[in-house]
């Protein structure tokens, strides 16, 4: 274990055997680092750690408190999905747009969006970048930078790249209008209609959005709450459909924030690979990872130029910004053309605002305290929804992002259940916008990047009265 590991693990020991008891206030960091002879960063981590466990927590101006020993926790799903692999037509968008137009007002508990808080983010620090960088920004660069993108903002991104270990050119970055219009761009360049797309069970709402709105046929693959798609599920798709895209997420997919291990992620490109498929990989919770390092992508493990990768700043350091970006590999010319005739251009302020961001510092210190807010966070949630929600409710225990997968008991109607919520102040995302057969008729989907309070407590005690009512 590493050393704060090793310190967690003590303190968390002496909370089980009483000797610290609930109430008891721990040593300030300045002094568990001088009596325990290690930095103050290895005593953040161990508290850090600690808290995301919720054996402790932090109280503001005061320090860290024994909160008591670690509560149940829901039971995880188990079982990968079983959809129907039939290649189908996507028929969704009504039911998608019903359900997030009602949860687009401000006084709702927000349970049911797809973005966290936007008061986790350094909005003050943007400002100033964007008023400094405008003041300097060249009149030309609106025609200079029009498709690719801002280059100082493309050199920052591939410099993180770099630091992840991929080496990746910033000429091979297109810069795009959020990460959706990256996706989007990268499905045009690579498929016609009629054609067919792998996707994920359940899968984002907004792939499902994109295919139909492209006259594609989605096929849907059995994907595990864990660990992601089933590889076996594709090939067997792959030889009865010869799709020409897979759309997925490999890293903290939504709705089920599964993570695919390396090695699933290696073979699933070799698979891709050994068929000539190009990947459409949605990347854009990579940087909310809970561990110590953050995931490989799929694009990690490309030779050929296959894997299209998608990211963007929106759901890690600047959301309404609208600033994400493709690196499509051997496709980095289509996706640019095919971004001329259609969007063109994304926002020259927005895009030199994130450059100054970046060049200046403090992204990866903005980053490790919004992975340590979301950590803390979905530990609150899960103890909550143990404490509310009937037997027989099972909850995903994502390692990252921000969003919980919930099976209910299998009478319950998620549709009839957003309906009640909804009436109550509360909005959530049910199951069936998640599949081009509207299936998962009794899971929702609950987003957790939102302020933990009384507020929330109490939506969540009234949404499992609510799910008691139909089980």
């Amino acid at each position: 274990m590493k050393l704060y590991e090793t310190l967690a693990a003590e303190l968390a020991q002496s909370i089980q055997d009483g000797v610290l008891r609930m109430g008891d206030r721990l040593p300030s960091v300045r002094q568990a680092s001088t009596s325990r002879a290690v930095s103050p960063s290895t005593v953040f981590q161990a508290y850090y750690l600690l808290e995301a466990r919720g054996l402790i927590r932090a109280r503001e101006r005061s320090g860290y408190y024994v909160a008591g020993a670690a509560q149940k926790l829901p039971p995880e799903p188990e079982q990968a999905s079983q959809p129907d692999e039939a290649s189908s037509p996507v028929d969704i968008s009504e039911r998608v747009f019903e359900v997030l137009e009602s949860a687009k007002m401000r006084d709702l508990v927000p349970f049911g969006s797809a973005f966290p808080s936007p008061l986790l983010f350094p909005m003050a620090r943007l400002a100033r970048a964007m008023a400094s960088s405008v003041q300097q920004l060249d009149p030309w660069s609106a025609v200079d930078d029009l498709t690719p993108g801002n280059p100082q903002l493309r050199r920052q991104i591939a410099l993180r790249y770099l630091a992840d270990g991929l080496h990746i050119h910033s000429d091979e970055i297109v810069i795009t209008n959020g990460a959706l219009d990256a996706l989007n761009l990268c499905l045009g360049a690579v498929t016609r209609p009629g054609d067919a797309v792998l996707v994920e069970s359940p899968t984002f709402y907004a792939a499902l959005q994109a295919l139909e709105r492209n006259s594609l046929h989605a096929i849907e693959v059995p994907t595990h709450p864990r660990e992601g798609i089933d590889l076996a599920a594709l090939a067997r798709a792959i030889e009865r459909h010869q799709p020409k895209a897979c759309w997925l997420m490999s890293t903290f997919q939504n709705p089920l924030g599964s993570l695919m291990p390396d090695e699933k992620k290696r073979d699933l490109v070799k698979l891709l690979t050994q068929h000539e498929i190009p990947l459409i990989e949605d990347d854009v919770y990579g940087e909310l990872y809970f561990g110590d390092k953050r995931p490989m992508p799929a694009k990690a493990y490309d030779s050929k130029g296959l894997v299209m990768h998608c990211s963007s700043f929106s759901k890690c350091l600047a959301p309404g910004y609208r600033v994400g970006w493709a690196a499509p590999g051997r496709f980095t010319r289509a996706v640019a053309r095919h971004k001329l005739t259609t969007t063109l251009a994304a926002s020259a302020p927005a895009q030199a605002a994130l450059a100054t961001y970046l060049e200046k510092g403090g992204y990866d210190k903005h980053l490790r305290q919004l992975r340590h807010t979301l950590s803390v966070q979905q530990t609150l949630f899960m103890e909550a929804i143990a404490r509310y929600f009937p037997p027989g409710t099972q909850a995903t225990r994502p390692k990252g992002g921000y969003f919980l997968w919930l099976e209910l008991p299998a009478e319950v109607n998620a549709l009839e259940l957003h309906r009640q919520a909804l009436a109550m102040g509360i909005s959530i995302a049910p199951g069936p916008i998640f599949s081009a057969h509207h299936g998962f008729t009794n899971c929702i989907r609950l987003n957790y990047g939102h302020t933990w309070d009384e507020r929330s407590e109490t939506a969540l005690a009234t949404l499992g009265a609510l799910v008691q009512k139909m089980a």
